[in-house]
């Protein structure tokens, strides 16, 4: 059976954006680099936490959209904001309910098991927990917790 591999388009700046993602990913790995004949990387194929991915180096024609996002999916508080504080460091940008913009323009979804959990809840405390998340930008489990056992009232 084929793979399906997704292929990330940056402008000029493969190295840097693998550089960051092994610093915020601790299981990245290069798996081979192609380079231009000037010298400089043409593409790349690397992994993030078994995550297969190819890099091209195509310029500024294109760039990233919100159409296109990672999950990652957390199993502590301290792991979202690592990730979080991580990926939206130096340029990237915060957005709602848990997404986020890195530097490179790639969109991120930072979630908290425990969130996906209340989810699959009754219908009552999954709702107070889905409004409570509606309000936040980084998800923080302990205030999505209170509203999920009806401790806060939702905003």
């Amino acid at each position: 059976m084929s793979t399906i591999t997704p292929c990330l388009w940056f402008d000029n700046n493969i190295q840097e954006a693998i550089d960051h993602y092994q610093d915020v990913f601790p299981n990245t790995r290069v798996d081979s680099v192609n380079r231009s004949p000037d010298g400089g990387i043409f593409t790349a194929e690397f992994e993030i936490e078994g995550q297969r991915f190819m890099a091209l180096n195509g310029g500024p024609q294109f760039s990233f959209t919100e159409a296109i996002s990672f999950f990652v999916v957390c199993e502590t508080q301290a792991e979202v904001d690592r990730y979080w504080d991580m990926l939206t460091s130096n340029g990237g940008e915060e957005s709602q309910c848990g997404w986020l913009k890195d530097r490179f323009g790639l969109s991120w979804q930072i979630v908290p098991r425990a969130f996906m959990e209340m989810m699959q809840g009754p219908p009552e405390k999954s709702q107070r927990a889905m409004n409570a998340m509606l309000q936040m930008r980084k998800l923080d489990v302990p205030t999505l917790r209170q509203a999920y056992d009806g401790a806060v009232a939702a905003r």
